[in-house]
């Protein structure tokens, strides 16, 4: 059956000076419809332009057309546009994805008219709006003008994205592109990034992701998970391969299972090509997709967004550069909020460290002046740089900011740390700030599988003090004892914290915890304190009674030991009780010797590192 399409507009019949247009976007802008507008704008003034993200040739916001044109944007992005705004001949107005559309309908930004990028209509005459779905179908649904530009172009998507012919006031046909975004290029600092994050996704997980060299590193190390689901603003080239090797499946989410569900896409003609009739990618309104509890739907919720910075606090700047609006609010609210919600979820903002060549950090003691919070610090649950996890929910605000130090740059970790004791935020004996252990490696978290539970070694640090009297607390009489040859009675936040606060470059302090959500325990600590008179090192170990036996100790023995020989050190000595004879066997098993003692309760064991290479 074949339908005829509508006539050519006749804007002067269509619209008006002073009219309110919606122009879809994203990668899917209908040039060609504006251009034909811009050629048929004689008489016309002030005619607001209201769009989302914008790619490609965005010549409507150009200074030429300031009297024809006001843009009105919910995401900034683009030279022109941003320039707009910039000078003030442009608005920027912050609202979350998820409640634009009501702008649309409570009449807030009551529209005129409406301008949509679509396929050519189908056999019954619908046509699809392709790679952007977004807000465009809640702008179709709420404006009694549309104005199509038919494009062969389009990809055909599923789920809700189809406006039948008859709906259409008016229509060009030119075919053109969608704009292609490449993925960029992963460097180093993503790469570390990605695999920090990847740690904290777990099988069965649902992901939410944006575009970027950071969602892309992810990504990429998310290949050997398991039965993962995708409930996503946006879909990117990266998920085709995640898909392809069999990591994203679907089958575990509990909302939409067995479908990717999505609102836009950005990439290359690949991906353009790969959701063109693929029945197991939906597109819906973002009004759907990015409301709260519609994500929340999905157990184990991952929601990863970016941010250009952190204070340490934990409030989250991402569209503003202090005075300079720079991008916008976008979905990354209404993803945090659905995953902090969702059974298991886990909301991530994960960023560089720095900016401007590493002269800036991007984890700062306060906000930058004319910033705005997109993020609160109630709402965000980690935060990820290439320097490793920062754990944030339940944690006091002392401990936020031990944690965001320690995933802060090394350079900048003494200011932030002299920053925020000038507010008490950190007590008055919390004089070191966190150094991590390069003989470790660039990833200073190691995940471990020990009879089927997943635990991680990484450094102790100045953010691990609670946990640490947690631990010392958990202990039995009869470790303490064998463990300091005497029963302390008390661990204090300042003994505690001079035990976590290590010069990691000269001394060595590991330890084995379990993470379950924000909640981290301390299994097993294991350290060793440099003797520079002598170029010695001596060595001691504690596990948690419940986790004896599960070798623990040996592996942080065998990294001390390690670390020890890279640095050079001549020996590693160790002191035991003579009645603590599982700790002398697991020293003797790693080939340590014992040494003369005119103690005879005490034993005193050594390895020469020299010969134990």
């Amino acid at each position: 059956m074949s339908f005829a399409l509508p006539p050519k507009p006749e804007w002067h019949k269509l619209i008006k000076s002073g009219s309110r247009v919606f122009v879809g976007g994203n990668a899917s802008v209908p040039y060609a419809l504006v251009q034909d507008l811009i050629d048929h704008s004689e008489g016309f003034s002030d005619i607001e332009l209201v769009h989302m993200l914008a790619l490609g040739d965005t010549r409507w916001a150009k200074e030429e057309y300031r009297r024809l044109f006001k843009v009105n944007t919910f995401f900034i992005g683009g030279p022109e546009v941003r320039r707009a705004v910039d000078e003030g001949r442009a608005d920027y107005t912050p609202c979350f994805l998820s409640e634009i559309s009501s702008l649309f309908t409570d009449g807030t930004l009551q529209l005129d008219a409406v301008l949509v990028n679509v396929s050519p209509p189908d056999e019954f005459g619908y046509c699809s709006l392709g790679a952007s779905v977004d807000i465009c179908m809640s702008a179709v649904r709420h404006a009694t003008t549309i104005i199509a530009q038919i494009n062969h172009e389009v990809p055909r998507t599923a789920g809700h994205s189809y406006v039948h012919i008859s709906e259409f006031t008016a229509c060009i046909e030119a075919d053109e592109p969608l704009v292609e975004v490449p993925t960029p290029p992963i460097d180093s600092r993503a790469e570390r990034i990605g695999q920090y994050v990847a740690m904290l996704v777990e099988d069965g997980s649902t992901l939410q992701f944006g575009i970027g060299k950071i969602p892309s590193a992810t990504l990429k190390y998310l290949c050997n998970h398991k039965d993962l689901g995708i409930h996503s603003e946006m879909l990117t080239d990266s998920l085709i391969d995640l898909i392809d090797c069999g990591a994203v499946n679907n089958r575990k989410k509990t909302f939409h299972p067995g479908k990717v569900v999505t609102s836009f896409a950005i990439g290359t003609r690949k991906l353009y090509d790969y959701i063109n009739n693929n029945p197991h990618i939906e597109f819906y309104a973002s009004s759907y997709v990015n409301k709260a509890t519609n994500i929340a739907k999905n157990e184990k919720m991952v929601a990863i967004n970016s941010a250009l910075e952190v204070d340490l606090t934990g409030q989250v700047v991402a569209d503003s550069l202090g005075y300079d609006f720079y991008s916008g609010i976008g979905g990354q609210v209404d993803f945090v909020t659905g995953a902090s919600i969702s059974k298991g979820g886990k909301p991530i903002i994960a960023l560089p460290s720095t900016a401007r060549n590493e002269s800036v950090s991007r984890i700062r003691p306060f906000i930058t002046e004319g910033a705005g919070v997109v993020t609160s610090r109630g709402n965000v649950h980690y935060v990820v740089t290439e320097y490793g996890i920062a754990s944030l929910k339940g944690k006091s605000i002392r401990e936020r900011a031990m944690e965001l130090i320690r995933v802060a740059h090394p350079k900048f970790r003494a200011q932030l740390l002299e920053e925020v004791r000038k507010h008490y935020w950190v007590p008055h004996y919390q004089e070191k700030f966190p150094t991590d252990i390069p003989e470790l490696g660039a990833i200073q978290l190691q995940k471990l599988v020990i009879q089927n539970e997943t635990y991680y070694l990484r450094p102790l640090n100045p953010a691990d003090e609670r946990r640490l009297q947690e631990f010392f607390y958990s202990h039995t009489k009869e470790t303490l004892r064998l463990r300091y040859n005497y029963d302390p009675k008390q661990m204090s936040r300042e003994k505690s914290c001079n035990l976590v606060s290590v010069d990691q470059s000269s001394d060595a302090a590991l330890c084995i915890v379990r993470q379950e959500g924000s909640r981290i325990t301390i299994h097993a600590v294991g350290r060793f304190y440099y003797n520079p008179t002598d170029n010695s090192c001596e060595a001691a170990f504690v596990t948690r009674e419940n986790q004896q036996g599960k070798g623990m100790a040996k592996r942080l023995l065998s990294h001390l030991i390690d670390i020890a020989k890279k640095r050079k050190i001549a020996r590693m000595m160790a002191y035991v009780r003579a009645d603590n004879t599982p700790m002398i066997s697991i020293f003797e098993q790693a080939n340590f010797s014992r040494l003369f003692s005119t103690d005879p309760s005490d034993v005193e064991l050594v390895l020469n590192l020299e010969e134990n290479p």
